[in-house]
This record gives C-alpha cells, structure tokens and sequence, in this order.
C-alpha cells in the first residue's frame, strides 16, 4: 500500500519543533496536573517529553496558573529540558496575557478557542487582544474551534441563511460548515491583525469520527494553513484508542494533518503517556515516522496453550519502549527495526525471517528449541529455562551490532 503525499502547508516554528511544510508530522500532549503545581506539572511534562511528546500543552486559566509558566518553563530549562510548551487559553486568556508579561514570553505558542475568547460585542476586542500580544512576543497561534464550544454567533448566522433556502441543510450539515467558517473567519481576522500565516495553525476537533473526517477534508480544501488533528473527547480504554486512529489514519492517509494529539481519558492512577505512545504507534505502524522498534507477535491459538510467548512479547515490548530514550541518541535508526516474537512453527519461521530479529518459540507438543533469525537467516537456536534472557542479550547485541557508532552503514 502506497502512502499518500503530505498536502504542504505553511511551516510553523514552535521553539525548535516544526509543524507543516513538509515536515513529519508532530505528536503533542497535554497535561493534566494543576498548573499552580509548579513541581507536579514540571514533572509530568519531562514524563511525556520522555515518552516522546514532542510539544506539551498547559491549561493557564487563572492568575496563579500564569504566574507560574514562567517558573515552569525555568526549572525545565535547568533540567536539560526544552520541549516547547503551549498556553491553553479560554475566557480569559487576553487578561491573563496582559497581566503576566513573563507568561506570554515564556510560552511557546498559545492555544485560543474563537468560541471562548468572549460573547457578543467583547468578542473581536478580546481576541484581538490576544493576537496582538503573539505578535509581540512572537509566539504561533493554534486557532481551536471545539464542537462543544462552537462560536454561537457563526452559527446562529449560517442558520438564519439557512432557513433562507429553498432546501435547507440538516442541523448538521450546518454545524459543520459553521465549525469550519469559525476557524477559517478567526485565522483571517488574525492576519489582518498582523499575525503571518506561517504563525498560524487550525484545528476544528468534535467527538464524532465521521463529521471529523469530512469538516476536515472541508477544511483542508479550503486552506493552506498547518493543521492540528485531533478527535477530541475521545474516551477511555479500546474505545477512545480505536476511535482516534479510525479518524486520524483517514485524514493522514489523505495527506491531512501536521499535528497530532490523541484524547484519552485516563484511567484513575495510570499514566498520562499513553496517549502519546497511541500517537506514535498510529503513526508508524501506518508508514509516517518511527519511534521505538516494533514488536510483531502472534494472538496465539490451541498451538500455543502456554503463555510463554506472551510474556515474552511483553517483556521485549516493554524493553525496548525503556530504552529509546537512551538509544534515541546512542544507536540512530533502531526506532525503525522490527522484532518478531512467534508462538508455533506455522508462521514462527517465516514472521522471524522477515523481521530484523525473530525468534520462534515451540507450540504445544513441538520441541522445546526455538531458533533466532537475524536478517533473515537462522543465527542461534536457544533451549532451556533461561530463553527470555539470552533473547534479549541477542536483541542487545544486534541493535550494538547493526546500529552503532561502529556499525557499517
């Protein structure tokens, strides 16, 4: 399957990251701690960094939340850390910015709502306000329209031409024209203001993954600004997972996208990476960019009662996920390589032959050996109690071998 040609767009640079024109696209995340919690908040956004966010978003919706961007953005910098962070900004962010000079400096772009920024008459001045202050400081502008937080005003006027019709348009059809006329209304507004459309990205996110798809396909034809996808309110668990990569795989495969988020709802305690390893695995499983090595393995059947290859899978999963970080830098190209970890010999040897590095692991009544492929060919066959182990020391020395400082390219 070929993978379709990205649709250029304007570039824009967020502190060193790139969004459009070309370049990959982006994985971005937000977090969900406390702003004021200087501490909790610094913590999480190193947390998503490291799993490989590579832009982080803030909610700044109080004072005590601007005054401490700046001190978040300081003890970042003084940990080595200088992933670019983005101001979530709502009802009062043209306060919140004039008031806290440090806040609009330290951050790397600001996020603004046009349904949110204020009602009737304030709501030209506010977001005027807020364009002006990124054109002072030079910041980018992720101009957000929200199903749920819908201009009202653009759609109260496209339901009024509506009605007008000889054949009106059903409520939806409407909506999403009216979703789609905000963000394109509010980037124009913007320019005339004096912000650069390389300044500039839009994004139209709603709940559902049909209406996604085509106010994003709309948007795109009708635009040449970098795009943030993302399925908003996605959901928890296989629900929000599956439901974000229908949506955002469409629009990829289309060449639509420069960015992206995925939306989970984070189960009580767990972590809030998921979402960004669920970002880098759409991506690469669909071709678009690599990120850690994959594992591919089998469901299993009544060939492989035993759980072993299970585990095993996990386990190799898991090590080399904790390892990028490190390897990133160490070993460049092992994101993109391939290991196979099978349960029988129906498609143990062939699966391991075309992987990088494979192992086949005895089904039920096979013998208890399980040879290892590298590049095609049998290299080992490991037996015993200890297979786990030894697999990993040969997945070690494959990646020192084949992607190393002292590796032939």
């Amino acid at each position: 399957m070929s993978i379709s040609l990205r649709k250029i767009t304007h570039q824009v640079s967020i502190g060193d990251v790139k969004v459009g024109g070309g370049a990959p696209v982006v994985v971005q995340s937000m977090t969900n701690t406390d702003t004021v919690n200087v501490s909790a908040t610094v913590k999480q956004i190193i947390e998503l960094a490291t799993a490989g966010s590579e832009l982080v978003r803030i909610t700044v919706n109080s004072e005590e939340a601007a005054k401490a961007v700046a001190e978040i953005r300081s003890r970042l910098n003084q940990k080595g850390w200088s992933v670019p962070i983005v101001g979530d900004f709502h009802f009062n962010g043209h306060k919140l910015l004039e008031k806290y000079p440090d806040c609009a400096e330290a951050l790397d772009k600001y996020r603004i709502n046009p349904g949110n920024v204020g009602r009737g008459k304030s709501r030209d001045p506010q977001f005027q306000q807020m364009v002006e202050f990124a054109c002072r400081y030079d910041k980018p502008v992720r101009i957000g329209v929200n199903g749920g937080s819908l201009d009202q005003a653009v759609l109260t006027r496209l339901l009024d031409e509506n009605r007008a019709l000889k054949y009106p348009e059903p409520l939806p059809a409407v909506t999403r024209k009216a979703i789609v006329l905000s963000a394109l209304e509010s980037a124009a507004k913007a320019e005339e203001i004096g912000l650069a459309k390389n300044k500039i990205i839009l994004s139209c996110k709603i709940s559902n993954v049909q209406e996604l798809i085509n106010i994003y396909q709309d948007l795109s034809s009708r635009c040449d600004y970098a795009l943030h996808l993302g399925l908003t309110e996605a959901g928890m668990g296989s629900k929000g997972i599956v439901s974000s990569s229908a949506a955002l795989s469409v629009l990829m495969q289309q060449g639509i996208g420069d960015t992206i988020r995925i939306s989970l709802t984070p189960e009580p305690g767990a972590s809030r990476t998921q979402e960004v390893i669920v970002a880098q695995e759409i991506l690469q499983t669909m071709g678009f960019r690599s990120f850690t090595p994959l594992v591919i393995s089998c469901p299993g059947c009544g060939r492989t009662t035993s759980d072993y290859f299970q585990k095993l899978a996990m386990d190799i999963q898991s090590y080399l996920r904790d390892q990028m970080p490190v390897w990133r830098t160490r070993y460049p190209g092992v994101e993109a390589m391939e290991v196979a970890v099978m349960g029988c010999v129906v498609n143990g040897p062939g699966e391991s032959k075309n992987a990088n590095i494979g192992i086949s692991l005895p089904g039920t009544g096979e013998s208890p050996v399980a040879p290892v492929y590298e590049d095609g060919l049998k290299t080992v066959t490991l037996k015993g109690d200890k297979i786990a182990e030894e697999f990993q020391g040969v997945v070690q020395r494959y990646i020192e071998s084949h992607y190393g400082s002292s590796a032939a390219h």
